[in-house]
């Protein structure tokens, strides 16, 4: 009875974690409304970079320090993970819209299975290749949706959410090294704190628009450093400490629908039929992708899998990989992954 109890929690802890990672990219839009996506990552990743330095402190079971090389894997992986990464993101949401990004967001994990499946040269099941395929057409239905829509601007964003895939798959693939056997909550730190630096410089070019944010903007932005780059990672990876990894990966197909669900309701948003039909196609590739890699698979009982927030959504990659916050841990942690975080 207690197990059960505990796994209903755990499906419960993953698909909060969904939620709040899936919110990120409306929540970005609104804030960007009063600050610049620079700017606001450099906040965004501050905060939670602070939050982490607290609670690794705070951990009695706080594990030894990284060595010098271990800690500059962790860095070049955060810096790229989270400030490439987020760079590309919060620029092309500025760009784009909200349901754009949530849909666009769900290739990422094929995105890191490709450029890990090149560099160790591993050969592809017909499934995943054709979820590939199915993936990759859903992208395209979304952006050429974007392009009649929205014209070059909108056109011009959902490619630089684009290449933000690419950035958080070399995060992945580069992190996966560095987070291994490593705790959890010590790898989101020292990525974040990397990331957050990052940010903080590239928020100087913005520093002739600086300006004290609006209450509304002020409360968005702390959401996206507590809920979406602190807490989506911690309750994912509870989550994921009590369920095999294949079926967190699962619950995390949400993230796109989520995500569009939070552009409409609160950004107004509207999704056209070719935007859809997109979605679809793409969260059913992912799926597909999926289904070999999903037998036996089983969550390692220390945690090592992890997301870092956001997410970026699902992972397709290997099961023993890092997250952004979203963001951030493996950083963030690609789960079975890939992966983030949320950002």
């Amino acid at each position: 009875m207690r197990e059960r109890g505990s796994g209903v929690w755990a499906v419960c802890a993953v698909v909060a974690a969904a939620l709040f990672w899936s919110s990120s990219y409306a929540v970005t839009k609104r804030a960007l409304e009063d600050v610049g996506p620079l700017t606001t990552g450099a906040v965004r990743f501050t905060l939670a970079a602070l939050l982490l330095g607290v609670a690794v402190r705070l951990n009695r079971r706080r594990p030894a320090r990284p060595d010098a090389h271990r800690r500059r894997q962790l860095y070049l992986s955060g810096f790229l993970g989270i400030t490439v990464y987020f760079v590309l993101e919060n620029v092309g949401v500025d760009l784009s819209t909200a349901s754009d990004a949530s849909l666009i967001v769900a290739t990422y994990p094929l995105m890191t299975m490709l450029l890990e499946l090149g560099v160790f040269r591993a050969r592809m099941p017909l499934p995943r290749v054709t979820g590939v395929l199915l993936a990759a057409l859903g992208a395209f239905l979304v952006v050429r949706n974007g392009a009649q829509v929205g014209g070059s601007s909108r056109w011009t964003g959902d490619v630089l959410l684009l290449l933000g895939g690419l950035a958080w798959a070399g995060y992945n693939v580069l992190g996966k090294r560095a987070s291994a056997g490593r705790d959890a909550m010590s790898v989101t730190y020292h990525q974040t704190l990397a990331g957050a630096a990052g940010f903080l410089l590239a928020s100087l070019l913005e520093a002739g628009d600086w300006r004290m944010p609006g209450a509304t903007a002020s409360y968005l932005l702390g959401y996206l450093a507590v809920a979406c780059s602190v807490g989506g990672f911690l309750l994912y990876n509870y989550g994921l400490r009590r369920m095999p990894s294949s079926v967190a990966v699962n619950i995390l197909n949400l993230v796109p629908v989520f995500g569009v669900i939070g552009a409409v309701v609160i950004n107004g948003e509207s999704i056209r039929p070719a935007q859809a039909a997109g979605g679809a196609v793409i969260v059913a590739g992912v799926a597909l992708s999926m289904v070999e890699r999903g037998r036996g698979a089983t969550a390692r009982p220390d945690g090592s899998e992890h997301e870092p927030c956001e997410p970026p959504t699902t992972r397709a990659g290997t099961a023993a990989g890092p997250v952004p916050d979203e963001p951030v841990t493996t950083a963030p942690f690609r789960s079975a992954r890939g992966g983030p975080r949320s950002p």
